[in-house]
C-alpha cells in the first residue's frame, strides 16, 4: 500500500470496500472472483475488490426499478432531491483531501489535477441540483376543446458505465443528472480505478439518498456486458473508447434501450501564422501530455501552417523534454504514468508502427528508470495523415505534427478522421475563426484556447465520438422522456 495514503484512506481501503447494494457497501460476488487493483506509478497493490457477475447485476436493477417504481426518490419534491444533491457537493469537499489522493494513486492523476477534482464534481451535483425544480413542461397548441401539454418524466433504470482515466469527475457527469432527473442509477466503474466510486458511495448514502436508488458494481467488461443486456435498464450512459461504444450499442438494441455515448477523438489542434504562437505552443503541449495524453479531447494533432511548423513543433518539443516524469504522488513530477501495463505496451506498439510508417520523431519517447508504466512524451513528424498514428486514438504523450498551406487543406486534415469530439483553432482573425467554428466537425470548437469547459454548454461528438449530449439543456433529453398529454375540454 502506498506510503502516502492519509490515515482515513488506509482505513477505508482497510475496510475491504465491496459492491454496494441497498444497504450495504460491503458485499462480495456470489462467485467470490477479485479484481486486483494497482498504483500505476509503480505498480504496487492497493486493494482487490469484487467482480460482480450477472447474480449481482440482477440484484442490483431490480432493486433499483423498485426504487423507482415506489417514487421513493423520483417523486420527492423536488427541493428535497436538490437538497440531497447539495448536501452531496458539501461532502466531497468536506473529502477533498481523500478523494485527491485516490485518483493519484488508483487513477495515476498528478496532484496538480487532483487535487481539484473533488471540488469540481462539487460543483457538477451543485449545477444539476438547480435543475431539478426546472424540468419544465410545454403547453402544446391544440383544437379548442382540447387541453394539451407535454409533461418530462425520468426514466427508470440508469446504467452509467464509467473510464479509468478520470474516474471522479466521470461518475459525478453520469450520477448528478440522472439522479437530478428522479432517475434510479447502477454505476459501474472501470476495473482500472473502482475505488473513488466506492468512497463517493458511501457519501451518497450519507448526504439521505433514499436505500435502493444508487449501487456500484465493480467489475471488468462481463459486468457492463450484464448491465446493457439487462431488460431492467432503460438507459446506459457510457464514457470510454469507440470500440467498447460500438459493442454496447449493439447489445442495447435487443431490448431497444438508449444509449448516451461519449467515445474516443483524434482532436485537431489548427495554428494559423498569425496567431499567438508562443500561447499556440504552450496550449499544444499541455492538451498532448496532460495525464499523460490520457484524455478524450486531447489536441493530439497538431495542425500547423507549413511557414510555421517547424518553429511550433521545436517549441513544443523542448517544453515536453524539460517534463519531470514521476509518481503521482509527488509534487515535483510532471508527467505522471500510464494507466497501466498494457496501455503503455498499446502506446509503444503505435509508435513502432509511426517508425515503420515513415514518421521522424523531433522527440522520441523512452521510458524513464521507475517502477510503474511511465512514457515520456513524443513529438512525430513527416506523418502520413492517413498513417495510424494519426487516425487512431492512441491515449497517450504523443503528438503528431501536419503541415498544411491552405484553409482548405487545413479543414480537410481536420475533418479527416473517423473521430469529432473536439478541436481547436488559433488564428488572429475573427471571420476566420467563426467559419472554422461553423465547419469543423467537432462536438466543441475552442478558438484561441483549448480545454476550457462549463457546464452550461453541451458536450459530446460527431461521427465514432458518440452519440447525445450531456450537460447543458441537452442533458434533460437524455435523461427524461416526453410525455404528451391530451385532455377533451
Amino acid at each position: 500500500m502506498s506510503p502516502s495514503l492519509t490515515p482515513a484512506l488506509r482505513e477505508f481501503l482497510a475496510s475491504r470496500p465491496g459492491l454496494f447494494i441497498g444497504d450495504r457497501d460491503d458485499l462480495t460476488a456470489v462467485s467470490g472472483r477479485t479484481l486486483a487493483v494497482e498504483d500505476p506509478s509503480d505498480g504496487s497493490p492497493l486493494a482487490e475488490v469484487p467482480l460482480a457477475g450477472p447474480v449481482e447485476v440482477d440484484r442490483a436493477v431490480l432493486l433499483a426499478r423498485a426504487a423507482f417504481a415506489d417514487g421513493r426518490w423520483s417523486a420527492l419534491p423536488h427541493q428535497r432531491r436538490a437538497a440531497v444533491l447539495h448536501r452531496v457537493a458539501e461532502l466531497l469537499e468536506r473529502h477533498a483531501e481523500e478523494f485527491a489522493l485516490l485518483e493519484s494513486v488508483d487513477a495515476g492523476i498528478l496532484r496538480s489535477t487532483s487535487d481539484h477534482l473533488a471540488h469540481v464534481a462539487a460543483e457538477v451535483f451543485r449545477h444539476y441540483a438547480g435543475w431539478t425544480g426546472r424540468l419544465y413542461g410545454d403547453v402544446n397548441p391544440t383544437a379548442a376543446d382540447l387541453h394539451g401539454y407535454t409533461l418530462r418524466q425520468p426514466l427508470g433504470v440508469v446504467a452509467a458505465i464509467v473510464p479509468w482515466n478520470m474516474p471522479l469527475l466521470m461518475a459525478a457527469f453520469k450520477l448528478a443528472p440522472a439522479l437530478a432527473a428522479g432517475n434510479s442509477v447502477v454505476l459501474k466503474p472501470a476495473e482500472q480505478t473502482p475505488l473513488s466510486a466506492q468512497l463517493l458511495a458511501r457519501l451518497v448514502r450519507e448526504a439521505g439518498l433514499p436505500e435502493g436508488v444508487l449501487a456500484v458494481l465493480t467489475g471488468d467488461g462481463s459486468t457492463g456486458a450484464a448491465l446493457v443486456e439487462h431488460p431492467g435498464v432503460d438507459l446506459v450512459g457510457f464514457t470510454g473508447s469507440t470500440r467498447t461504444g460500438q459493442s454496447i450499442q449493439r447489445a442495447a438494441a435487443g431490448t431497444v434501450k438508449r444509449v448516451l455515448l461519449e467515445l474516443g477523438g483524434k482532436s485537431a489542434n489548427i495554428v494559423f501564422p498569425d496567431a499567438d504562437l508562443a500561447a499556440a505552443a504552450q496550449a499544444a503541449g499541455a492538451t498532448a501530455w496532460q495525464h499523460s495524453g490520457q484524455i478524450c479531447f486531447a489536441g493530439t494533432r497538431l495542425l500547423a501552417h507549413r511557414s510555421i511548423a517547424g518553429e511550433l513543433a521545436e517549441r513544443i518539443a523542448a517544453d515536453a523534454a524539460r517534463l519531470r516524469p514521476g509518481p503521482a504522488t509527488d509534487p515535483a513530477s510532471r508527467l505522471g504514468p500510464l494507466i497501466s501495463d498494457r496501455q503503455l505496451r498499446r502506446v509503444l506498439g503505435y509508435l513502432d508502427q509511426a517508425r515503420t510508417d515513415g514518421a521522424t520523431e523531433l522527440l522520441a519517447a523512452t521510458r524513464p528508470e521507475l517502477p510503474g508504466h511511465h512514457l515520456t512524451p513524443a513529438v512525430l513528424t513527416g506523418v502520413d495523415p492517413q498513417a495510424r498514428i494519426a487516425q487512431e486514438e492512441v491515449f497517450g504523450p504523443v503528438l503528431t505534427v501536419l503541415p498544411f498551406d491552405t484553409e482548405e487543406e487545413a479543414l480537410r486534415l481536420a475533418n479527416g478522421t473517423p473521430y469529432g469530439l473536439a478541436a481547436g483553432v488559433w488564428t488572429g482573425d475573427v471571420s476566420r475563426a467563426h467559419r472554422f467554428a461553423r465547419d469543423l466537425r467537432a462536438g466543441t470548437v475552442w478558438v484561441n484556447t483549448y480545454g476550457v469547459h462549463d457546464f452550461s454548454a453541451p458536450s459530446g461528438g460527431f461521427g465514432q465520438s458518440g452519440l447525445g449530449r450531456e450537460h447543458g439543456r441537452e442533458w434533460i433529453h437524455a435523461y427524461t422522456e416526453a410525455k404528451s398529454v391530451y385532455v377533451q375540454l
